[in-house]
């Protein structure tokens, strides 16, 4: 992630779960720090998947 990483995960928060930058900004900084330890954990999954999908298309082209 480029720039400011608070702004980033409001971003996200924004993009993923519809909600207003400012919800995400003002929530207690233990629940926002839940917030961004669960959004990085599910970007890891994400990526995790990707890279599966991606190595069994490459397997199945090889046949």
């Amino acid at each position: 992630m480029d720039g400011d990483p608070e702004a980033n995960f409001a971003h996200f928060c924004l993009q993923k779960f519809g909600w207003e930058p400012s919800k995400f900004m003002n929530l207690p900084v233990k629940e926002r720090a839940f917030v961004i330890a669960s959004i990085k954990t599910r970007i890891e999954a994400e990526k995790k998947k990707e890279a599966e999908l991606k190595a069994k298309a490459r397997k199945k082209g090889k046949r």
